[in-house]
């Protein structure tokens, strides 16, 4: 895929101020690697055993598009969580949170206020905007471990650290998915820059089991009815009389607002059923539009990690229940809660990995550059980011994790449509 393009925008025009933090942020970052030093180490904020650790997690909010509200409400419970038990090799949890808002700008200043704070790292975020905030996070050093990935520029920069294979693996999986199930595909996408990169690996992974490209309907990331996308894609997906054909809404948080449409106008076609991922669809959506009744069952669902139900996440809802028990923010089923406990799971392991000494960007970039082996208690495979762990997708040099679960829906409940993971690097590697 070395010919695709990666984006369809450039870096923000950033304000005055903004730059001139940016500059400063860029010369600090320099400052810190020459031998005769400033006197400051970029993110020093565990240098002895007794200082805090202070770490950034950001996500959209309260946006007319996609929200993750979850996922620093789930940072704060696990930092109030490991502090109340003596915190992280008696280092206690500092947790700064940030709004970017669905906005270039504000995913930079997001970024730019992480270097001022001397973050050690920032830890189980979103933000479609990396080309914003990579660039000060890399200025300054700062390692971003565990986004949610779902830019492709997460799995190309060297200070990108991600525990799952993003929206790549989820689309190549989801194509395999569907290629031994449906008939024809037909793909509703947001015409965002994230949503460029969806027709290709889904292709990519039908393409693995022999089957036609997807049709590609696009739709304006805030739509509010998906009536026209609606009528193209049935029409797609019954072209073959004979088969089952599948429609495939891969919008987020607009999944819902496109399924109402598809509920009315699908009734005539009984035959076509719908496959997504994690992340446009999960229990609480299928629970709130009428469990066995919805229009989900009989869904096939590509997700990153076990179904929300499995004892392997036991853990973390513990936490949930302990330190955010009425939260409703924070769903333990949501892909971007779990990321983010994952991510902080990883967070501790380095910490811990570090014993007695200093507790900066530069220390934790070191332990996962030289082997740091985490895992997960299965929810992830082992992780590790040394160049031999990383797959060989030239599109993704930083991907480590691209294994993927295949569910569906039966009886309102997601399920294991298969035991165990599927991993989809073949395909994300023979991706064009």
């Amino acid at each position: 895929m070395t010919g695709r393009r990666r984006t369809r925008t450039s870096s923000p025009v950033l304000p005055r101020p903004l730059k001139a933090t940016l500059l400063s942020a860029g010369a600090l970052a320099a400052c810190a690697s020459i031998a005769v030093g400033c006197g400051v180490i970029p993110g020093a904020t565990g240098g002895s055993r007794d200082d805090p650790v202070t770490v950034m997690t950001w996500a959209p909010e309260k946006t007319a598009a996609t929200n993750k509200p979850g996922m620093p409400a789930m940072a704060k419970a696990y930092a109030r969580w490991v502090n109340s038990h003596g915190g992280i090799n008696g280092h206690q949890l500092k947790i700064l949170t940030c709004n970017d808002h669905n906005d270039s700008v504000d995913a930079a200043k997001c970024a730019l206020r992480a270097a001022d704070e001397n973050v050690v790292a920032v830890v189980g975020s979103y933000s479609q905007h990396s080309r914003s905030f990579l660039a000060p996070l890399e200025s300054a050093g700062i390692p971003y471990l565990g986004g949610y990935g779902v830019t492709d520029d997460e799995f190309t920069s060297p200070l990108s650290y991600p525990v799952n294979g993003g929206e790549p693996a989820l689309l190549a999986g989801l194509g395999e998915q569907l290629g031994k199930n449906c008939g024809p595909v037909s793909l509703i996408r947001p015409d965002t820059i994230a949503g460029d990169q969806l027709p290709v690996l889904l292709n990519a992974g039908l393409k693995s089991q022999g089957h036609a490209s997807a049709g590609d309907q696009r739709a304006a990331e805030d739509a509010t009815e998906y009536s026209r996308q609606t009528d193209q894609a049935l029409e797609h997906a019954t072209s073959d009389p004979l088969d089952r054909g599948c429609v495939v809404p891969a919008l987020g948080d607009r999944t819902d607002t496109f399924m109402d449409s598809f509920r009315r106008d699908s009734a005539d076609y009984p035959r076509v059923r719908t496959g997504s991922v994690l992340g446009s669809v999960d229990q609480s959506l299928i629970d709130a539009s009428g469990g066995k009744s919805s229009p989900y069952e009989g869904s096939y669902v590509t997700g990153w990690y076990p179904t929300a139900s499995d004892p392997r996440w036991d853990s973390m809802r513990a936490v949930i229940k302990e330190q955010a028990f009425g939260d409703n923010r924070i769903d333990p089923a949501d892909s971007g809660v779990q990321t983010t406990w994952i991510a902080y799971t990883v967070l501790r392991a380095v910490i811990e990995s570090l014993g007695d000494g200093q507790v900066s960007a530069l220390t934790v970039r070191r332990a996962l550059d030289n082997g740091l082996k985490v895992t997960t208690g299965g929810l992830t495979p082992t992780l590790s980011w040394r160049f031999e762990d990383l797959i060989a997708a030239v599109d993704f040099p930083r991907l480590v994790n691209a294994d993927v679960t295949f569910q569906v829906v039966r009886q309102g409940q997601l399920t294991a449509q298969r035991r165990g993971f599927v991993n989809v690097s073949r395909t994300l590697e023979n991706a064009d």
